[in-house]
């Protein structure tokens, strides 16, 4: 039984589903050869994920396959209530509410576990801790698992260091085709674009604290300075902090960047990126927020208690007047700033990282005996996505003559 907002808003979610399948021709294509092959049938898939239309496009091509589909959020700020609506109407099985208590979302998570799932599809690994943990005994008949964020393979990483990883996981987000696009060019675009249209305001001039130069943030930071805005990074890896200032970036700590940024967006994956010392430090008017999955990046506890007034000055953006009269503005309450102030990464871009999700999933049903390990997403499989999407661009490459693979499997033997 699902547990949703209202189920009267499924016409208007369906709309924004269909608006998104017309954009993503790849996953089309996956679907149409699930609805023939039935490669999931019989089979129960969980997914904790950001409940919007294109991962709804992901939803209903495991559907198409055959699968039971069981759904969560994996953050209640991001969940969007008519699109649980159309997946129930769909046929899919939802535990969401957009704004839902922390601990009201862990039993949607939890209930989408009982079920027993064969497949978990995890953002953020929230799915996959649990059935580490208390939910231990819902992993009965699990083939595997596939984790589409840094911060969720980061996790399971540490997990497979210390010996504790229970079942195979395979790291979408590794994969080339979701590094180099999906973390780069989606994100810079929607976490730029979630900022102006949650401020209304101007990036030409700013100067823009970049924390973290992964993948995500060399894509946020690139954005904004093609936009005008006077970029700052702060890191603490010394390779990511150079290559920052190869790029033509000003490198600072955050204790330095603190008092010169008139925007601050963090992607570290971490904790406590910026606390209460650099809060101290801030312009007025200074605004905040976070592109990282989990939202402990600002310390927005010790910001709520340095404040003397708080109050929502402007959609999803909270104002926190301190007691000497400067106001900082937090967009989304720290949480994950373009999917849960905005609509996330741009249509095309999700296409191919959620073919990478629906293609993995199916490896894993062809592969229900894989020791357990975190795995790269196989290469034949980013391999087939890159060339899909290049023809539905219509755009060619030259192919390998023998001679050419000859001379480079000699030059590899030598």
């Amino acid at each position: 039984m699902s547990e949703i907002f209202d189920i009267n808003l499924k016409d208007q979610g369906m709309q924004r589903i269909l608006w998104a399948e017309r954009h993503m021709p790849i996953l089309a294509e996956i679907r149409r050869r699930f609805e023939k092959e039935l490669p999931f049938k019989g089979l129960r898939i969980s997914l904790a994920i950001h409940l919007e239309a294109k991962t709804a496009c992901l939803v209903r091509a495991l559907r198409r396959g055959g699968a039971e589909v069981y759904v969560t959020g994996s953050n209640p700020q991001s969940t969007q209530d008519a699109i649980c609506a159309a997946l129930v109407a769909d046929g899919c099985v939802v535990h969401a509410i957009h704004g839902a208590s922390f601990e009201r979302y862990h039993e949607f998570w939890k209930k989408t576990l009982s079920l027993k799932p064969h497949i978990v599809i995890d953002d953020g690994a929230d799915l996959i801790n649990l059935l580490h943990g208390e939910c231990k005994g819902d992993a009965g008949e699990l083939l595997g698992a596939c984790e589409e964020t840094t911060s969720g393979v980061q996790r399971l990483r540490a997990w497979k260091r210390e010996g504790s990883l229970a079942f195979p996981v395979i790291a979408v987000n590794d994969a080339l085709c979701k590094t180099y696009f999906d973390n780069f060019y989606g994100t810079g675009q929607s976490t730029v674009g979630a900022i102006m249209s949650a401020t209304n305001l101007m990036l030409a001039g700013k100067r823009f604290v970049m924390a973290g130069y992964g993948w995500c943030g060399r894509g946020i930071a690139r954005m904004a300075a093609g936009l005008g805005a006077h970029v700052i990074v702060t890191e603490i890896d010394p390779i990511k902090a150079l290559l920052a200032a190869m790029d033509g970036f000003q490198i600072m700590t955050m204790d330095e960047a603190a008092k010169e940024g008139d925007i601050f967006v963090t992607a570290t994956a971490s904790v406590d990126v910026i606390t209460a010392r650099h809060f101290k430090q801030m312009k007025e008017d200074a605004v905040l927020c976070n592109a990282g999955h989990f939202s402990r990046e600002i310390d927005l506890d010790a910001l709520g208690a340095m404040a003397v007034e708080i109050q929502e000055t402007r959609r999803n953006i909270k104002s926190y007047r301190l007691e000497d009269g400067r106001t900082l503005h937090v967009i989304a309450e720290g949480a994950l700033v373009n999917i849960a102030a905005a609509d996330g990464h741009p249509i095309e871009i999700m296409d191919m990282s959620f073919s990478l999700q629906a293609l993995s999933a199916e490896y894993l049903t062809k592969h229900p005996d894989l020791a357990v390990d975190v795995y790269p997403v196989p290469e034949s499989i980013d391999r087939l996505v890159a060339e899909v999407k290049l023809d539905t661009l219509g755009l060619s490459i030259d192919r390998e003559t023998e001679a050419q693979r000859q001379y480079r499997q000699k030059d590899l033997i030598l």
